[in-house]
């Protein structure tokens, strides 16, 4: 793999001395991993990093070391922007209710991501979005080789977390033979699978109260589509209530995907101010989370998309949704 744009990234990075690596509103494993990893990378290079996210770090995440070292606030005097692992102004949301979107303006940017989202990010940038990569830590590290970066263990860990928790273990559909040629790699270069996978299963131990709640959302599965299409709505009473804790998205996605029948899974999250969030889950053979996403304005992989909208009623964009969605599920054979 030949990146076009490395020798501008390369150069953008050199002639920094302060670099703010910046994640989306709505981090996951793949983003935050991505992001310490290439604080390790770029420190290596003797340039001086900050991590910026607009939100806390979810718990749920706490076992990637250094997410304490993310932040909410941008600093003053850095020269050179890199966003990983998001190519959309929509997930940015934080930067402009806090005032702090003006001076990404004034300086450069990288955008390292994987998504198929068209990049709308209003700064001007230098993108690097590779659609074939199953995690925004498949592009960096095939950058880092292009470069010659050096690859610690510590940023070996991190890459192979971020691969890992995309590709939920390499057993999504987007996997490529490169995806498992990168994590031999990353072996190579010190990564340590066993231990990894100890940590991830660690963290996936859940307060009694989660388990409980899970329940409840479980209770509240709606199916449509003739059952093709399973669907939870969270409130913002609940949001507010479990999402210190874990996730109420990620804590029943993967349940609903795998229930009998069922080939595309959706969450739906309700804010105060009308936004509308959706997290959409849809089975191999069945690659629809990605143009029902688009359909209201979001992005993403053909079986792994989210979307974020102010533009709709809620009633309204189920109706649309469950349309739109059993449409889809219909044209696949």
């Amino acid at each position: 793999m030949t990146y076009q744009k490395a020798d501008e990234i390369q150069k953008l990075i050199n002639d920094a001395k302060h670099i703010v690596v910046l994640q989306a509103d709505n981090p996951d494993g793949d983003s935050l991993a991505s992001a310490l990893a290439l604080e390790h990378i770029l420190s290596d290079m003797d340039k001086k990093v900050s991590l910026y996210c607009g939100v806390d770090i979810s718990s749920y995440m706490h076992y990637i070391p250094g997410y304490d070292r993310v932040t909410k606030d941008l600093p003053n005097d850095f020269d050179l922007s890199i966003l990983v692992d998001c190519s959309s102004a929509s997930l940015l949301e934080q930067l402009g209710k806090t005032n702090q979107m003006g001076a990404l303006r004034t300086r450069p940017m990288i955008i390292l991501d994987h998504h198929s989202s068209e990049n709308d990010i209003p700064v001007t940038n230098t993108d690097l979005i590779d659609s074939k990569a199953v995690a925004t830590g498949e592009v960096i590290y095939q950058l880092a080789k292009q470069l010659s970066w050096n690859v610690t263990s510590d940023a070996a860990n991190l890459l192979s977390t971020s691969i890992l928790s995309d590709s939920l273990g390499l057993t999504v559909e987007s996997v490529t033979a490169r995806s498992i040629h990168t994590l031999a790699d990353l072996v190579e270069h010190g990564a340590n699978l066993a231990e990894l996978e100890h940590k991830r299963r660690a963290s996936m131990v859940k307060p009694l109260e989660i388990i409980a709640y899970k329940g409840k959302l479980l209770q509240r599965i709606e199916y449509f589509a003739d059952k093709k299409l399973a669907l939870v709505v969270i409130p913002w009473d609940e949001i507010q209530k479990y999402s210190p804790l874990y996730n109420p998205a990620v804590l029943v996605l993967e349940e609903l995907r795998i229930a009998e029948g069922v080939k595309l899974s959706v969450v739906i999250k309700l804010y105060p101010d009308g936004k509308i969030t959706g997290k959409l889950r849809s089975n191999q053979g069945t690659p629809v989370a990605g143009q029902l996403s688009q359909h209201f304005g979001g992005g993403g992989h053909a079986n792994a998309a989210g979307f974020k909208t102010f533009d709709w009623k809620f009633d309204e964009l189920k109706t649309e949704l469950i349309k739109e969605a059993t449409r889809l599920l219909g044209d696949v054979q």
